[in-house]
């Protein structure tokens, strides 16, 4: 990708997921992502049904009247978002391609992220780890994450997300809030790194689908690509048991996903490359509110 090319998209996405972040997510995103405790803020006078525990002796024994301990949360949080960018994100048939997608959730969350006045660092996996960018503060920052975002290019095409949230797990020492952001098309058990990787930090999963996916049409003979493993086969799209097979394949593939995350206790959203992906993260953060 040209750099002008480049610039602009990055302009593009910013003013689009800014103004997400700014007006749509600013409030759901503070409320549902808390900060890491609470501070002391001040001291003032007691009042009454104030917790007596809270009272600060030391400055009541100076004035000779009860004064409490005032506590304020500690806002700041450290976000990183783990997304996956392996050879089957680059399909699209319906609606927008869902590596597209994924780089606008993205975003959109990096922005709602600085917008509260938090960190946020990049990870790219395929079945390795393709490049990991630090938590950092800013606009400056945010806008580097989004260029990774829309012109890296991985050097492998597989799945490994148990891989990903192992390295998460070893490479940040302290607790932060976690999208992992994929389209889940992954044959390995990822059920431990994912319990290991939300008991340590807060994991939320983002699904990305496209729905032709889901369903085979009925077009004849077809050949398709496994863009993971870079191999192709024919099909006979035209075969009702061929069809049948294939929407039981992705039913039972999809409820395997569902069942490792719920055991795992991570939150998840789901989003189809032709829905609006604003409505999912709202109810998501709603749900956490």
């Amino acid at each position: 990708m040209e750099q002008n090319e480049l610039l602009k998209k990055v302009r593009k996405i910013e003013i689009k997921t800014k103004g997400l972040s700014q007006n749509i997510f600013a409030g759901e995103y503070h409320s549902a992502f808390k900060g890491r405790g609470m501070t002391f803020s001040e001291v003032r006078e007691y009042q009454y049904g104030d917790d007596v525990r809270d009272i600060d002796w030391n400055v009541t024994a100076r004035y000779n009247k009860p004064y409490v301990k005032v506590y304020e949360e500690e806002r700041e949080l450290t976000v990183m978002l783990v997304v996956d960018l392996s050879g089957s994100n680059n399909f699209g048939a319906v609606g927008m391609p869902k590596r597209e997608m994924m780089t606008e959730i993205a975003a959109t969350l990096a922005f709602s992220a600085i917008q509260n006045n938090d960190k946020v660092g990049l990870l790219f996996f395929t079945d390795k780890i393709e490049k990991f960018i630090p938590p950092q503060k800013g606009r400056k920052h945010i806008l580097l994450l989004i260029r990774e975002l829309l012109s890296f290019e991985p050097q492998s095409n597989g799945t490994d997300i148990n891989s990903a949230l192992e390295y998460l797990t070893r490479a940040l020492k302290k607790r932060c809030t976690t999208f992992l952001v994929s389209d889940f098309i992954d044959t390995g058990d990822y059920y431990k790194a994912m319990s290991i990787a939300n008991h340590k930090h807060d994991l939320i999963a983002v699904q990305v689908y496209d729905k032709r996916e889901a369903q085979l049409p009925d077009v004849g003979l077809i050949n398709v690509f496994d863009a993971e493993r870079g191999t192709n086969r024919w099909v006979n799209s035209s075969s009702a048991r061929v069809r049948q097979a294939y929407s039981r394949w992705w039913y039972e593939r999809q409820q395997a996903m569902q069942d490792t995350i719920v055991r795992s206790n991570v939150d998840l959203a789901s989003v189809a490359t032709d829905e609006d992906y604003v409505k999912s993260l709202l109810a998501l953060f709603k749900q956490r509110g």
